[in-house]
């Protein structure tokens, strides 16, 4: 018992935060070359975070369709704030305004996903709601348009096509 303690203190490799495994493989699919290229996302800051935000709202919406997910939710969603901090400091945020920022990304995946619950829904055009927030307003061509359409709506069809224990435990097939 006493080895037990001391390993758990002296410990050189804590357990990963809650929803890492999930939240890992949100970054991977968001980090796939082809929506770089294919889907002419922009390959900047600001593409890669629409990217994760538009993955990471796909699996939330699955998430709140499945009764008791409310802790994995908010787990979910610390471990992206958690990320985008450590990411903004990596960039050279300084200490008085990442809260300001981190304020501003919360906002904005609150919006995305508002905006994607809502293209699911039927209630708005899918393209539409991805030429607003994944290309920002900016002029898209229309194939890599409808390629990103395609393959988000293929991607959600993934997503929710994955038993809940193993999307939980970061499991996303592509």
């Amino acid at each position: 018992m006493a080895f037990n303690l001391f390993d758990r203190l002296f410990n050189r490799h804590p357990a990963p935060p809650p929803m890492d495994a999930l939240y890992r493989s949100v970054v991977a699919v968001a980090r796939e070359p082809r929506w770089y290229t294919a889907g002419t996302v922009p390959d900047t800051l600001d593409g890669r975070f629409d990217m994760v935000a538009l993955v990471l709202s796909l699996v939330l919406i699955r998430l709140e369709s499945a009764p008791g997910q409310e802790q994995n939710l908010v787990s979910l969603t610390e471990r992206f704030v958690a990320d985008m901090d450590g990411s903004l400091r990596e960039i050279g945020v300084g200490d008085l305004v990442v809260g300001k920022h981190i304020g501003k990304m919360m906002g904005a995946l609150e919006g995305r996903l508002g905006a994607y619950r809502a293209a699911f829904a039927g209630n708005e055009v899918l393209a539409d709601a991805l030429a607003r927030n994944l290309y920002r307003g900016a002029p898209v061509d229309g194939d890599a348009l409808a390629w990103a359409a395609a393959e988000v709506v293929d991607l959600n069809r993934v997503i929710d096509g994955v038993p809940l224990d193993r999307l939980l435990d970061g499991e996303i097939p592509r």
